[in-house]
C-alpha cells in the first residue's frame, strides 16, 4: 500500500520533472558524499545527518499513531525500512573509502523506529505560551515539535565554544537551517490559506516577512559570535545574507507546489542540497537565477490557483 501511495505521488510530480530534478538531486547528494568521505572528520557527519533525517521523517509519519494502537509490533518492520533507505548512502560511503562511517550510517538509521511521536495534549490542558506570534504558525508548531528553543540554545553554546573559528557558527547555522526547513515542510490546510490570503502577492509577502523576520532574529547571536572570529563583520554579514536568501527560497519552494507535500519537500531538498554543495561551481549562478525566477513565478501561480479553487 505504501508503494502504491508513493507511486501515485510520484506521478503527480510528473515523470519529466522527476527525471530532471531527480538527476540534479543525485548529483548534489553524490557531490556532498564525495566531499564528506574525503574529509577525516566530515565523514562522521553523514551518520548523524542520516539519523536526524530518519528521526524527523519517523516523527512526522501520518500513520504512526494508528500503527501504535493497531499493530504494537510494528517497530522492527520500520527499522528494516529505515535501514534499507540508508543502505544506498552507506554503500556509496564505503565505495568512496569511508567504510566505517557507512557502516555506522546503517546502524544508526534504524533506531529512529523506536522513538515516539510528539505527545498530543488533551483539549482541557493549556499549552505554554509560544515565543512567536500565532500568525507565524510554522514557527509555533515547528518549535514545539522539534523542541527548537532548546536546540537553539545548544547550538548557540556550540558556536560560542568554537568562537575562535568561523566553522563553529557556520556549522550551527547549517543545523539551524535544517530546523527552519522542518518548520516549513508541512502544508497548512487550504482553509487557512483562504482566510489569510486576500491575494497571492500579499499572502506570499506576509509569509516571507514573518519567516525571514523570525529567522533573522534567531541567527543574529550566531552572526555576532562569528564576527569576533577570523571571518570578521564582513564575513558574518555575507553568511547572514546567504542564510536568509536560502530561507526565502525554501518558503517559496513550499508554496510553488502547495499543497503536495512530497512535491515541495522534494524541491526544498534539491534547493538546500544545491545551495550547500555547489558554491564555487561554474553552473551555480545559473542554477541560482533559474531557482529564484522559477520559484517566484510558480509560487504566485500556485497560490492564485488554490485561492481560485477555494473561492469558486
Amino acid at each position: 500500500m505504501r508503494c502504491l501511495t508513493l507511486g501515485r505521488q510520484l506521478r503527480e510530480i510528473g515523470w519529466l520533472r522527476l527525471l530532471i530534478l531527480g538527476a540534479m538531486l543525485l548529483i548534489v547528494i553524490g557531490n556532498a558524499l564525495g566531499r564528506a568521505a574525503r574529509h577525516p572528520q566530515g565523514q562522521w557527519a553523514v551518520p548523524v545527518v542520516m539519523g536526524g533525517l530518519m528521526l524527523s521523517a519517523h516523527r512526522q509519519r501520518d500513520a504512526l499513531r494508528f500503527l501504535t494502537t493497531t499493530t504494537p509490533g510494528f517497530r522492527p518492520w520500520l527499522a528494516v525500512e529505515y535501514g534499507l533507505l540508508a543502505l544506498p548512502v552507506a554503500t556509496a560511503m564505503a565505495a568512496l573509502g569511508a567504510a566505517a562511517a557507512g557502516l555506522l550510517t546503517v546502524v544508526v538509521a534504524p533506531w529512529a523506529a523506536w522513538t515516539n511521536p510528539p505527545r498530543e495534549r488533551s483539549p482541557s490542558s493549556r499549552r505554554p505560551r509560544s515565543l512567536f506570534r500565532s500568525e507565524a504558525f510554522e514557527w509555533v508548531s515547528g518549535m514545539r515539535a522539534s523542541r527548537g528553543v532548546l536546540l537553539w540554545l545548544a547550538l548557540l553554546g556550540l558556536a560560542a565554544w568554537q568562537h575562535q573559528s568561523p566553522l563553529g557558527p557556520v556549522a550551527a547555522l547549517v543545523i539551524w537551517m535544517l530546523v527552519f526547513l522542518a518548520c516549513y515542510s508541512v502544508a497548512e490546510p487550504l482553509t487557512m490559506l483562504a482566510i489569510a490570503a486576500p491575494s497571492a502577492n500579499s499572502f506570499l509577502r506576509r509569509r516571507l516577512l514573518l519567516g525571514l523576520g523570525y529567522g533573522s532574529l534567531t541567527i543574529l547571536p550566531f552572526l555576532w559570535i562569528m564576527s569576533s572570529s577570523s571571518a570578521g563583520v564582513g564575513g558574518a554579514f555575507a553568511v547572514g545574507l546567504a542564510w536568509l536568501f536560502l530561507a526565502a527560497l525554501l518558503i517559496l519552494a513550499k508554496y510553488a507546489f502547495y499543497p503536495n507535500q512530497l512535491q515541495f519537500r522534494f524541491t526544498q531538498s534539491l534547493v538546500l542540497g544545491v545551495a550547500l554543495t555547489m558554491p564555487g561551481n561554474p553552473v551555480y549562478p545559473c542554477l541560482l537565477i533559474v531557482a529564484v525566477a522559477g520559484l517566484s513565478w510558480q509560487s504566485r501561480r500556485r497560490v492564485r490557483q488554490q485561492l481560485g479553487e477555494r473561492t469558486s
